[in-house]
């Protein structure tokens, strides 16, 4: 070791977290021996906390913004003379590490594999990602060192970020589940759902010496199955209110659709079966059934509510635009 450099590692010094790089929270500060010398001086920034572990033991917290003088039993120069025999280092240790205490913000959170369970209404499997934010700050600096840090030199807001994602996954299936919610009331009870899971992950950040402060849901995305089934399920839902406006159930308007097309389709069962008679009869059944169901729509209802009824089995088929009008014609007449 030159003499210049022997000077220089003996002299104090002043210790602080220069150019803090915000995707760190917890940073060692870089002393060669962990030889702080006696008088070095400690500066605080705004936003910045630390901990000072002394003879490997007894950590010191420091939290509020300014400048400390240290006092350790390494005197400069004494320190020198009296060590040469141990390449002039003591066994005075001094561990200084830094954290934020500036709160972490707007951390992205999101489900790896989507989330899985069965829809309470139509008892159909139901896939979900889901994706927001949330925001934390460090609670229990001490309870963080010793159980987070460990030995190292630096923890990343990244490191963090894969500790809650790993999480936050069961906690949304266990709120889904007891709220009972349907695939088609997620999204507009996210508000709600978002304060329930910060609720339930709050002992999970407290476990890690954090507090959340912040968590919120910002979007939701089904997998393609489930909005295949999804979209099954609408439009037999559409199909059902459509044949009840007729005055029909889905059941029998499904029937009279399969009538119609039987009776239509001269290269089917109709076309076949002609010879027996099978077209003619489907034929029959299919004429009988629509004048019951035009009789029934004269009979019942007011006006709009029968021209609305006219109107769907227009718009299948099931009548032709003639006998439309003159149904129409009819109904109107009787106003």
């Amino acid at each position: 070791m030159g003499l210049f450099n022997l000077f220089n590692n003996q002299l104090s010094e002043v210790i602080e977290w220069k150019n803090q790089d915000p995707r760190v929270l917890w940073y060692k500060f870089p002393s060669e021996r962990n030889e702080i010398k006696n008088s070095s001086k400690l500066i605080l920034a705004p936003g910045q906390g630390c901990i000072l572990v002394y003879e490997g033991k007894g950590e010191n917290l420091l939290t509020e913004a300014g400048t400390y003088n240290l006092k350790t039993d390494n005197h400069p120069f004494f320190t020198t003379l009296a060590r040469l025999r141990q390449n002039f280092e003591s066994e005075h240790k001094l561990y200084i590490y830094f954290f934020r205490t500036a709160a972490i913000v707007n951390q992205s959170w999101g489900t790896g594999n989507p989330i899985k369970y069965i829809d309470p209404q139509y008892n159909l499997p139901v896939e979900i990602g889901l994706n927001g934010t949330f925001s934390y700050v460090i609670k229990e600096p001490v309870h963080f060192y010793k159980n987070i840090v460990a030995n190292q030199d630096t923890v990343s807001t990244a490191a963090i970020q894969d500790i809650i994602n790993n999480r936050i996954p069961q906690q949304i299936v266990a709120q889904i589940a007891q709220k009972k919610l349907g695939y088609n009331e997620i999204d507009s009870q996210l508000p709600i759902l978002s304060t329930d899971i910060k609720t339930a992950v709050e002992q999970d950040f407290k476990d890690l010496g954090l507090e959340i402060t912040d968590f919120k849901i910002l979007g939701t995305q089904f997998d393609s199955n489930t909005q295949r089934r999804i979209g099954e399920i609408a439009d037999l839902t559409t199909q059902n209110q459509a044949a009840q406006q007729a005055g029909l159930s889905y059941v029998e308007l499904e029937k009279l659709r399969a009538l119609r097309d039987a009776a239509k389709n001269e290269g089917g069962l109709a076309g076949i079966g002609a010879q027996l008679g099978v077209g003619m009869e489907l034929g029959k059944q299919f004429d009988l059934q629509k004048e019951e169901i035009k009789d029934n729509i004269q009979a019942e209802g007011d006006f709009v509510e029968k021209l609305q009824k006219l109107q769907l089995l227009l718009r299948e088929n099931i009548i032709t635009q003639d006998e439309f009008d003159a149904l129409k014609k009819q109904i109107l007449n009787k106003i």
